[in-house]
């Protein structure tokens, strides 16, 4: 149980579960550690009746600890979609990019619409869109997930889109920021190096963030990728100068910054999860993915606490990043109730919905790249 006198720190964490219900260990710990979020994959989902239950009952839950959790999802589309065959079915984003040519709305029409699902489901937040730049055919993780090879068209797209499903009431999140297009490397399992110069990433894999910022994104999501000419010693999700110095003061971002999750290779190989919160804080992220590991969410809230109390940590940062965080609930989560069942039916799946898929349906990308955990988790 948080002690009276310390910050809300849980509030800096979003962590996932097993299970098609909330089970028994991650009820009391979300409450006593005033958990910010919870995340739901493809174990989490079984059916629309099932996922509104859930969902409800993370409502009732967020009651009990006394603020609202943040309910979030990675639904981007293509074959990175948690809840596939529950809400209206759409193509990769390469496939929007590509129907875009004739139709320069769609990426808005079609955040509007995925916005809508979602928040009849009981979701706030949902971690789209892509928006690397797809330069490296042989890159295993991002291919078709990203509009475009262009950084030009990938940042018109990738700001419509958010446009429009933040327009809609769901947050997004541009990712992976500074750019994982064109790695060939799954930080899944490795760490990734991107060696180029400042001058090209200014030119390619920046242009669709600074879009995204522009068009007012509620997050951005860090690469745990290395950027030698950034930062030789850290990877984004770790660097200072490539979340204090490139996003907040050179890109002037002022929104959320979270982090990919903590327990892929390419970070926990590197340290331990009390290691990557002290740095990761210090590097400027407000909020920490932790998907699956209840031990490991523990740990990672109860070392955020000790980081302040003794000093490590400056009390400002921790607070600076409880009132992006609060700003963000605030916002898309608001004066919260439990997702209805009849609305979810009458809203997901519903015609016009399904007609906007199936023009989306008719543009065919091929991808031959074999499945990555981001597609499977």
């Amino acid at each position: 149980m948080q002690h009276a006198s310390r910050l809300p720190l849980g509030q800096l964490f979003v962590v996932g579960f097993e299970g098609t219900s909330v089970p028994a260990r991650w009820r009391r710990q979300l409450v006593d550690l005033g958990i910010g979020g919870v995340i739901l994959f493809k174990r989490n989902i079984e059916g629309l009746e099932q996922v509104v239950a859930l969902n409800g009952e993370l409502f009732e839950l967020g009651k009990a600890a006394g603020s609202p959790f943040i309910v979030s999802v990675d639904q981007e589309g293509g074959r990175v979609a948690r809840l596939r065959g529950i809400c209206t079915d759409v193509p990769s984003m390469r496939a929007v990019g590509l129907a875009a040519a004739d139709d320069a709305e769609v990426p808005y029409r079609l955040g509007a619409m995925m916005a809508r699902e979602l928040c009849a489901l009981g979701f706030h937040w949902d971690f789209a869109p892509v928006v690397d730049v797809d330069t490296n055919p042989d890159n295993p993780v991002i291919g078709e997930r990203s509009f475009a090879r262009d950084p030009a068209a990938v940042a018109r797209l990738g700001a419509r889109f958010i446009e429009g499903m933040q327009g809609a009431g769901v947050a997004c999140s541009a990712k992976h920021f500074p750019g994982h297009g064109d790695t060939d490397v799954d930080s899944h399992h490795a760490l990734p190096r991107l060696p180029h110069g400042m001058e090209r990433l200014e030119a390619v894999e920046l242009v669709p963030f600074r879009a995204a910022v522009q068009a007012g994104v509620a997050s951005v999501m860090t690469a745990h990728v290395m950027f030698p000419a950034l930062d030789d010693s850290e990877p984004a999700t770790l660097s200072p100068a490539i979340l204090d110095g490139l996003l907040r003061k050179k890109l002037g971002y002022q929104g959320v910054v979270v982090s990919d999750d903590l327990e892929m290779a390419a970070v926990a190989d590197r340290y331990g999860i009390e290691e990557l919160v002290r740095r990761g804080l210090l590097a400027g992220v407000d909020l920490f993915l932790v998907c699956h590991d209840a031990d490991k969410q523990a740990a990672a809230v109860e070392a955020a606490h000790q980081l302040v109390e003794s000093g490590r940590v400056p009390r400002e940062r921790v607070v600076q990043a409880l009132a992006r965080v609060a700003a963000l609930k605030q916002r898309y989560v608001g004066a919260p109730a439990a997702p209805s069942l009849a609305e979810a039916q009458a809203i997901v799946r519903s015609p016009p919905h399904l007609e906007l898929a199936a023009r989306l349906a008719a543009v065919q990308v091929v991808e031959t790249r074999a499945p990555s955990p981001v597609e499977l988790g």
